[in-house]
């Protein structure tokens, strides 16, 4: 198995296909997918800084214009589902029935799903985890990835914040709505840190599932009881 035999549509969110749209909106959704996957293949072979937007674009035959107008950067092109992370904030965690850790931990679920999915699509399942190792160090070694991640994360904060803030009947802008969302965007690192270290320790994607989702979990009960005091009534 190469990275050109790879099925990296795999690993989008399993709802971004909507149930109805247009031949003009599938072929853009389509073109965009290409776009990333084609990207991060060729960022993988050759080095995020080694390959140009320019050559991405004519490895798809279209346009360098046409690339930046679904992806503002050249960074968002490997990082481009944080966006689905936001939007999943914005609905998920708004949610009355689901406490906010429950919110986070229900859209950790699903991306990790997306993930397992994606492994037990591949053919060569040991060659799938090491091409899991490879894109984390991809981001870990690109210090432009790394920043665009760490902006990437502060919108989710700040996102995750007003949410909390509204169901709190607060300010955004004060502490315990900031301090809350930063705990709860804690548990993405959390989560991406225990696919690496679990990734060669277990012997199926079960097993992967299992041990990731315990590490997540620990970490969501340490948080819990603290966020819990923020929604369940506003401060006096």
């Amino acid at each position: 198995m190469t990275m050109r035999t790879v099925d990296w549509t795999a690993l989008r969110p399993r709802d971004e296909e909507p149930a109805v749209e247009g031949l003009r909106e599938r072929k853009k959704r389509i073109l965009r997918r290409r776009l990333s996957d084609t990207a991060t293949e060729m960022f993988m072979e050759r080095g995020f800084d080694a390959v140009r937007v320019a050559e991405v674009a004519e490895a798809c035959g279209v346009s360098e214009k046409t690339v930046f107008n679904y992806f503002p950067t050249k960074e968002s092109l490997v990082l481009d589902l944080g966006e689905a992370t936001l939007n999943s904030l914005r609905t998920t965690l708004a949610d009355p029935d689901l406490s906010p850790v429950d919110a986070a931990l229900k859209i950790l679920s699903g991306e990790l799903a997306n993930i397992m999915a994606w492994l037990n699509a591949q053919s060569d399942p040991a060659e799938a985890k090491a091409m899991l190792l490879r894109f984390g160090m991809l981001i870990r070694s690109t210090p432009s990835l790394r920043a665009y991640q760490r902006d990437t994360a502060d919108q989710q904060v700040a996102v995750a914040a007003k949410v909390l803030a509204q169901r709190a009947g607060m300010s955004p802008d004060d502490p315990e709505p900031q301090v809350a969302a930063t705990a709860l965007l804690a548990l993405w690192p959390v989560q991406f840190r225990a696919l690496r270290k679990h990734l060669n320790l277990a012997r199926t994607p079960e097993e992967l599932h299992d041990a990731v989702s315990a590490d997540v979990q620990r970490a969501a009960q340490l948080i819990d009881t603290g966020i819990h005091s923020l929604t369940s009534g506003r401060r006096s």
